[in-house]
């Protein structure tokens, strides 16, 4: 890592040995090659960058840089060429660097499109930021290196420097409105009333809509809203303040004319912001005064706020539950684009870039007119909206779009007629939100949006537009949106697409209302599914016989497990719907100060006709298939039910024995040998206990068995007497009859399976790091816990199959998840795995590599199982043991899958399982 004085005297002298050089053909590779390893420290330089990666138009052209990690692409030219203007194409098109670049990058894939397009002639770097491709580009000048070079630093950077300022400056301004908030609550006569917290959240939207309209050049000029307030005390801002927001309501034409010149040069916001005259403003202090003024005016500028993230983290600052909770929340906008790219984004994109390779003047014109009026015809419903950040998100890149389209129109000149010039509005926009200051702060997120779009369309028209009095009104409706009818809010005929991040909530921590929730919209009175799988029925009825696709964010577990089936087989078979795109489980930060992650999964779908290819994305990769299943693998439809009974002919898999003892039954090596040192009797009863833990991690737990124990010996242990009638009490305490019943028993453990026969044990949850869930062979003198599933009379053939990768690879896919750890069940899991119908010789090789496995862990007598299966410390041995195992197992299949595709093997067994069921 170069230090940064380094690093500047590098540039100096890059910037001397490359003034005056600059060939394109012979130059370029040496140019960026050394700029990056010797002033930004790139070690491995091949590969970090590509040189001439093949692209393909209706001829083959070659990226001249493409780096993928931070996502840049490079069009480089020669010395004498001048990168604002166009330059003759090998197709003869006309084409400035950056439009060549552009085009290049429309025939990437999804995942590998630029982030920040340079152009480069050696003597100018000029930088576009994709995320805003109509603003004017940095220029950096070789000449100037010295000084300015981290303003390259992107290029290195993968962490997205330009987003993170954006995302730091948001969450600032959360910080900066926290603080005023505390300070005038302190102020109110009741301030744990509901009235004062509804008045001092208006309050605050109100304050924050006029620090960010004087910034932004709302007001007519920087700093009015501050010079207002600065010429009056403390004691007279309270009434200042009500007549200032009055004066915000109300026409010019309505006003005073005698009114003071101060207050009449603000102009007439109009959309219900400042409408209300009943909310409570208390007096302000001295220090409230100078955190309104310096803090959060002089020293802060609301304009480069981004709406989309400081929404969420303005209602998440004062939600008394973030706030109690120290975080604030925000979901990212990369993640937002994970919904909306796939679901219109992309589609939109490709035809603007259609449109901008026409060559015919008028056709052009009449084509982005066209687009244009289809932009305003587009119609958003998110019906669990919260601040607004997906919509605000949305109306952000239909209006980049929007205005890359006038760009195309207007060629950078000035506009002469622009009369009609933006036709994307914010009532386009639908929205569902049951708390009503959330409601409040997605409106004027929208209208921070709104405002920066409108100066983004006057950079290039290069007008003045006038922005208030707000003429669009955000529709966002408070409510529950799983009591309102979505067709009342936006008519389905109207609508165009739904989406949204909404509430997950598992079943087991469900308030009482929404469980009735869900007995009154899931069919056949389905019961343990997530929350969230109601919005995806609400949104199935109301796209029926609609072009109408939705794409909802959520909780991974409805496409795993038990609740795959109550899911998506009545949306299957009922509504009809088919999935469009998916992304598979990934982590989903959703908040800034908490680290509390989710792992979620998006799901787009519709029921109208699509013959396109579906995407499925994995990370970083995306997939085009036929099909996408409820398991989001590439699969014929196929539902995985619960199975009491083995599809194969294999033996049965029981759960592990249950004591409801309130621990007493059980107990640690000391607890054990305390027992027997006061009673030496009671050692016979004594046996090994496995919970999950123990088996794995190799740790000793013990437990009282006294299945066998007769009167006479119970009665010579007083100690274990007392444990007894310990566990009699406890049992006699529940309040479920069933465990009441069974303090009549109270020497028995509550739950009893164990075997009389060795049995291979099984992990009932384990983690998902692990390629593979360790299994063993257990005597039946250790007593199996219910956090194991066991499987008595098994074989080595047995043990070889399911510990093969192709048995994890469905156990993986159908299983259900604790956060993302594997939860095996052996009715969805083990009950219904297809097993392979292996000759006697693969089933005798399938034989000969279980048992290697086993003595491939019995040459680490001092390691556990967690330590062998970490894939970090994992022996040679032992894995290549399982991979001759997997490879076994994989001809008993009469399949040659390549042992890192799962997703072939699984959508395999998905139709060995369809025939088997038929």
């Amino acid at each position: 890592m170069l230090t940064q004085t380094q690093q500047q005297a590098a540039a100096k002298e890059f910037a001397e040995f490359w003034k005056d050089k600059g060939y394109e053909k012979g130059q370029s590779q040496q140019f960026w090659m050394s700029l990056l390893t010797e002033v930004f420290g790139v070690a491995d330089i091949k590969s970090f960058m590509a040189f001439e990666e093949q692209v393909k138009l209706d001829h083959t052209s070659f990226i001249d840089v493409l780096i993928p990690s931070t996502h840049v692409m490079i069009e480089q030219k020669s010395i004498d060429k001048d990168l604002h203007k166009p330059i003759k194409q090998s197709d003869g098109s006309l084409l400035s660097p950056f439009q060549q670049a552009k085009r290049y990058a429309g025939e990437l894939p999804y995942s590998q499109r630029p982030r920040w397009i340079i152009t480069c002639n050696f003597k100018e770097f000029l930088v576009y930021d994709m995320e805003n491709p109509n603003g004017e580009p940095q220029s950096i000048l070789l000449q100037n290196l010295e000084k300015e070079y981290y303003r390259l630093s992107f290029i290195t950077d993968s962490g997205n420097e330009h987003l993170k300022r954006e995302m730091e400056i948001s969450i600032q301004a959360g910080q900066i409105v926290g603080v005023l908030y505390d300070e005038i609550l302190k102020q109110y006569r009741n301030p744990n009333s509901e009235e004062t917290l509804k008045s001092l959240n208006m309050l605050c939207v109100r304050l924050v809509f006029c620090l960010y309209a004087e910034d932004a050049g709302i007001f007519g000029k920087r700093s009015m809203f501050h010079d207002y307030l600065a010429q009056y005390s403390a004691k007279e801002m309270r009434t200042k303040l009500i007549e200032f927001f009055k004066i915000l309501d109300t026409k010019i034409a309505d006003r005073d004319p005698y009114l003071d010149d101060d207050l009449a040069a603000f102009p007439y916001v109009n959309g219900g912001l400042f409408a209300d005259e009943s909310i409570e403003i208390p007096q302000f202090t001295d220090k409230i005064k100078d955190l309104l003024l310096t803090k959060s005016s002089d020293d802060f500028d609301w304009s480069k706020i981004s709406p989309t993230i400081f929404g969420a983290v303005f209602e998440s600052t004062l939600n008394p539950e973030t706030r109690r909770s120290g975080g604030m929340h925000y979901t990212s906008i990369e993640n937002i684009h994970k919904v909306i790219d796939p679901l219109f984004l992309d589609n939109l994109r490709a035809q603007l870039a259609q449109i901008k390779d026409i060559k015919a003047a008028k056709t052009q014109k009449q084509a982005i007119g066209r687009f244009r009026q289809s932009l305003s015809e587009l119609v958003f419903l998110d019906p669990a909206c919260g601040s607004g950040n997906f919509l605000t998100e949305t109306y952000l890149s239909l209006r980049r779009l929007e205005n890359e389209a006038i760009l195309v129109t207007t060629k950078g000149q000035m506009m002469m007629d622009f009369g009609d010039v933006i036709k994307v509005s914010i009532g386009q926009f639908y929205g569902i939100e049951i708390n009503d200051f959330a409601v409040t702060v997605a409106k004027t997120a929208l209208w921070i949006a709104e405002s920066q779009m409108m100066h983004e369309t006057e950079t290039i028209i290069r007008h003045d537009l006038d922005f208030l009095p707000l003429k669009s009104y955000a529709n966002i409706t408070e409510g529950n949106a799983l009591h309102v009818d979505w067709e009342s809010i936006v008519p389905k005929e109207k609508l165009s697409y739904i989406m949204g991040n909404p509430p997950f909530v598992g079943y087991s921590l469900q308030s009482k209302e929404q469980k009735e929730d869900i007995q009154n919209i899931m069919p056949n009175g389905t019961k343990n599914v997530d929350y969230v799988a109601l919005w995806y029925y609400q949104a199935a009825k109301l796209i029926k016989e609609t072009a109408i696709r939705v794409a909802f964010v959520s909780t991974n577990s409805i496409t795993q497990g038990e609740q795959v089936a109550a899911v998506w087989k009545p949306l299957f078979d009922d509504y009809k719907i088919h999935i469009d795109f998916a992304h598979r489980t990934f982590r989903w930060d959703s908040e800034a100060s908490l680290k509390a992650h989710v792992h979620c999964v998006i799901v787009g779908f519709s029921i109208a006709e699509n013959k396109e290819k579906r995407s499925l994305f994995d990370g970083e990769r995306v997939k085009l298939v036929d099909n996408i299943n409820a398991y989001l693998v590439d699969a014929d439809n196929i539902i995985i039910e619960s199975r009491n009974k083995a599809l194969c002919s294999i033996p049965d898999m029981l759960k592990g024995s249950i004591p409801v003892d309130n621990g007493n039954f059980l107990m640690d090596s000391s607890e054990r040998n305390d027992l027997i040192n006061n009673e030496p009797q009671a050692d016979k009863f004594i046996k090994r206990f496995l919970g999950a833990r123990e088996f794995l991690h190799n740790e000793e737990r013990w437990c009282l068995w006294l299945t066998d124990a007769n009167p006479a010996e119970l009665k010579s242990m007083p100690l274990v007497l007392k444990r007894i009638q310990n566990v009699k009490e406890f049992r006699l305490a529940s309040t479920k009859a069933a465990t009441r019943k069974y303090a009549d028993y109270p020497t028995k453990f509550m739950e009893i399976r164990q075997p009389d026969s060795e049995y291979i044990i099984f992990p009932r949850h384990s983690s998902e790091n692990r390629r593979y869930i360790p299994i063993g062979y257990v005597s039946a003198d250790v007593i199996c816990g219910d956090a194991n599933l066991m499987i008595p009379n098994a074989t080595l053939y047995h043990f070889g199959v399911l510990t093969s990768n192709i048995h994890m690879a469905w156990m993986r896919t159908v299983c259900g998840r604790l956060e993302m750890r594997y939860r095996y069940s052996k009715d969805i899991v083990y009950n219904n795995f297809p097993w392979p119908t292996p000759t006697a010789e693969q089933k005798a090789k399938i034989e000969q590599t279980a048992q290697a496995i086993l003595d491939a862990r019995a040459l680490f007598p001092d390691s556990s199982l967690a330590d062998l299966y970490d894939e970090l410390t994992m022996p040679d041995e032992l894995r290549k043991a399982h991979q001759a195992n997997d490879r076994a197992v994989r001809e008993a299949y009469g399949r040659a899958w390549d042992k890192q595709s799962e997703s072939e093997c699984v959508a395999h067994l998905m139709e060995m399982y369809k025939a088997m069921t038929k």
